[in-house]
């Protein structure tokens, strides 16, 4: 028995397997502390009434042998397909059904993605971003390079000179909370078009786009079905992170010399995914219905809410701030040139606020920090008053 060598190349520790490891350890030092937590981007709303009320019916369906629902398709009942099509077209965009495929998350999508692909590709990634993307391309054994974003170009990516088959987009970006705009996409798109290469963009923060001329999906962009495949997420926008639920469209057009890439991911998911379940799904379809969409907006506000609090306290206290605007993150530059992680240390330590380091998702979020707007409203504001006392 060989083990994958590759599995050798990631770091020891996931990023917020080693945050958690950290705060369990201060946590246990000092039982007494009062902790606010606003490193990992989970949720702390509940899910939308709407959402609730149709699991419930569908709990109720699955007690009667007349509407009982076994194993689900591999790419999503049609319910949910015919809401998340209509859900595009209000923004313009045509989606044919069998182009949407559910999943379970977008993290799983964006790295089992990478089965389409020959282990020969070079895959470009920017820098900051999200590790998974890096992880599961390492643990392929590729050949990747980075795309250095910063503070010059409000951390947005450059075109890159050198070739890369395939590349990663996050927008609104993970962890810098910068969204890019419809130029910025129109450069990429051509970009991928003329070297036939593939844009992987994530899309789970769409729902946060507060500026109307801001694009919400890479659709809107022409010439984006013939180079790229977009994620996106119930979780952070109707608050599915314990329920599991989000989707991945794949146009037809997207070809790799003749071979459909749509056709490759519906084999791939028959083959390595047992689908979604049907009250998850019954679910993420109420998000999608006039009133879902209504109460998720107002979730949506409160995060929304919650990172302004952030983003103002930081400004006011003399912080270089980025994101908190279309984004539920707020990156920020390290105070007194401190390291990411000394920055960490700093906070849980002294005013017992837990952050996620900069330099966690990638070199060039050396120096940086970024917190979420995912906590209540009394906690951010809590945090931000920590954090003036503190630096101002």
């Amino acid at each position: 028995m060989t083990i994958n060598q590759n599995f050798l190349r990631l770091k020891k520790n996931y990023l917020f397997a080693e945050i958690g490891r950290k705060v369990r350890e201060y946590a246990g030092q000092n039982p007494s502390a009062a902790i606010i937590r606003l490193g990992i981007g989970d949720v702390t709303r509940p899910l939308p009434p709407a959402a609730i009320a149709a699991m419930h019916r569908a709990v109720d369906d699955m007690s009667r042998a007349e509407t009982f629902v076994g194993y689900p398709t591999d790419y999503g009942l049609h319910f949910l397909e015919d809401a998340i099509q209509a859900d595009y077209a209000r923004r313009g965009v045509s989606i044919a059904l069998d182009e949407i495929f559910i999943s379970d998350g977008a993290k799983s999508d964006t790295g089992n993605i990478g089965d389409l692909f020959g282990a020969e590709n070079i895959v470009a990634v920017c820098d900051p971003i999200y590790p998974v993307y890096v992880d599961t391309n390492l643990m392929a054994g590729r050949e990747m390079f980075s795309i250095v974003c910063d503070a010059a170009h409000d951390f947005a990516p450059q075109l890159p000179q050198r070739h890369a088959d395939v590349v990663y987009l996050c927008s609104p970006n993970n962890p810098t909370g910068m969204a890019m705009d419809a130029a910025q996409l129109k450069r990429w798109v051509d970009w991928a078009n003329e070297r036939g290469s593939v844009l992987l963009f994530d899309g789970a923060y769409e729902a946060y786009i507060t500026d109307p001329k801001l694009p919400r999906s890479i659709y809107e962009i022409p010439g984006a079905r013939t180079c790229a495949v977009e994620f996106r997420s119930f979780s952070k926008t109707a608050g599915f992170t314990g329920v599991r639920c989000a989707y991945t469209v794949i146009p037809k057009e997207l070809l790799a010399g003749e071979t459909s890439l749509n056709a490759l991911w519906a084999r791939r998911q028959a083959s390595k995914f047992n689908g979604v379940s049907y009250i998850t799904q019954r679910g993420a379809e109420a998000t999608l219905s006039g009133e879902g969409r209504a109460q998720v907006a107002q979730t949506i506000q409160y995060y929304l809410r919650n990172a302004k609090t952030i983003r103002d306290g930081l400004c006011a206290a003399g912080f270089s701030v980025w994101g908190g605007v279309n984004s539920p993150y707020v990156w920020f530059r390290a105070p007194n040139g401190l390291s990411s992680w000394a920055l960490f240390d700093q906070l849980l330590h002294e005013v017992q606020i837990v952050g996620t380091p900069g330099s966690g998702f990638g070199p060039a979020g050396e120096g940086c920090f970024r917190l979420t707007g995912f906590g209540t409203a009394e906690h951010t504001a809590e945090a931000v008053e920590r954090i003036r006392k503190r630096y101002a």
